[in-house]
């Protein structure tokens, strides 16, 4: 375990000059967070500290998965495995194995699956056949975050090379304009996420009827925070002859509500990832002098083996507030939350994933669905509100094999 606070003496060589950092009383205007001494979600799992510490256990490998499918196997356009080969992938994942057949089929699909099994490619290559074939068909994608929204269109983008069928991405905080002038183009794909997708509606920019194709993605999430008021807005609007795909992790019975307005007489596609904590070391760092918490830090921060590290807060205002301070101690970093531009957003993305800067600070709004390699070190800077939320939150590390490191601040 990370010694206490009281043995986190020493500084860094360089010299920086304290920015009084403290816990800011501003807060997330999705999350639930409000203004000063107004009520704000305190975390569940303040008293329970024994859930952040775990060992890595790398001595059960993941059984290997011998799909039943190759993607030769699948009622494709030659162009479709063309690109699909050139996008690297081997062999199906399993959702991809049990999920395309259905959906080139034209059946409603219900994937229960988590981040990081393959489900993007899982509804975008047969959609994307679909389309190949024939020029009338239209979907529209609807994702709960920005940067989930742009994954899946650089996924598309791979995946539709050489085969001129265009998408527009529809999200906050890039400009309208630009969006309303390229769905004026009729592209064949709408990629958005649902508030910017229901202001292009009620100003008649789109048409949700006009899309005989329908995706919901992590629909899990898009509840949790606070969208599923818009997605039955989109369910009124919705054509009656339809494809409809559904993706959550998990089936709560808001999201069953949702599903039965959704999808008829689907495929039901579950996968049991493999726990997604075995290969991450799990650890507390005790702050007994809260004011101290930013000396702990970058005490942590500091060290050899702190090479790639995505660190969370609660809200957008405190993650701000934290990377300003520790840009002042001369540490490279970026921050993305709710108050910053889209472009800014991606470009900090791409410096982090290509390691210009060390650290990424976030607030959930990184904490499902971001593929990003060799993060060394994930930290709560912030408890979490829930368990779930502090799964998705480490799942930035220890992927694709690599051992990593979690760690999380508790008040004493």
């Amino acid at each position: 375990m990370y010694q206490k606070s009281n043995n986190y003496s020493s500084r860094a060589s360089r010299p920086y000059r304290s920015g009084g950092f403290s816990n800011s009383r501003f807060s997330s205007n999705r999350g639930g967070y409000r203004f000063g001494n107004q009520r704000r979600p305190v975390s569940k799992l303040t008293h329970n500290t024994g859930i952040f510490i775990k060992k890595a256990d790398l001595t059960h490998p993941n059984e290997e998965f011998t799909p039943v499918n190759s993607f030769t196997d699948f009622n494709l356009h030659r162009l479709v495995k063309e690109n699909i080969l050139a996008r690297g992938y081997i062999q199906p994942t399993p959702i991809q194995d049990q999920a395309i057949g259905p959906i080139i089929e034209g059946r409603d699909l219900i994937g229960l699956a988590g981040t990081g099994t393959g489900k993007t490619g899982a509804f975008l290559i047969p959609i994307i056949n679909k389309i190949f074939i024939e020029r009338t068909h239209k979907a529209l994608i609807i994702a709960p975050t920005r940067e989930l929204a742009q994954q899946i269109r650089e996924e598309f983008y791979k995946l539709t090379e050489g085969m001129k069928i265009y998408s527009t991405l529809v999200i906050g905080g890039a400009n309208m304009n630009r969006q309303i002038w390229d769905l004026r183009r009729n592209p064949h794909v709408v990629i958005g996420t649902p508030g910017r997708l229901k202001d292009l509606v009620q100003q008649k920019c789109i048409y949700v009827a006009d899309y005989d194709t329908f995706v919901l993605d992590e629909v899990d999430l898009m509840v949790d925070i606070g969208f599923i008021a818009d997605i039955k807005f989109f369910l009124g609007l919705l054509p009656k002859v339809r494809q409809s795909l559904f993706f959550s992790a998990t089936i709560s019975p808001k999201i069953r509500e949702i599903l039965q307005s959704f999808v008829k007489d689907p495929v039901t596609v579950s996968i049991k990832k493999a726990e997604s904590d075995a290969n991450i070391d799990q650890d507390v760092v005790r702050v007994i002098d809260k004011s101290k918490k930013i000396d702990q830090l970058h005490d942590l921060l500091i060290k050899d083996d702190f090479k790639k590290v995505l660190i969370f807060g609660r809200t957008k205002h405190e993650v701000e507030k934290l990377h300003k301070e520790l840009e002042i101690r001369g540490f490279k970093t970026g921050a993305i939350h709710g108050n910053k531009t889209q472009g800014h957003r991606q470009r900090i993305l791409q410096s982090f994933k290509q390691s210009a800067i060390q650290i990424l600070l976030a607030t959930d709004v990184a904490s499902r669905g971001l593929d990003i390699e060799n993060v060394t070190h994930v930290i709560n800077y912030d408890l979490p509100e829930t368990y779930d939320d502090y799964i998705h939150r480490i799942g930035r590390t220890g992927r694709a094999g690599n051992k990593g490191t979690a760690l999380t601040f508790i008040d004493s």
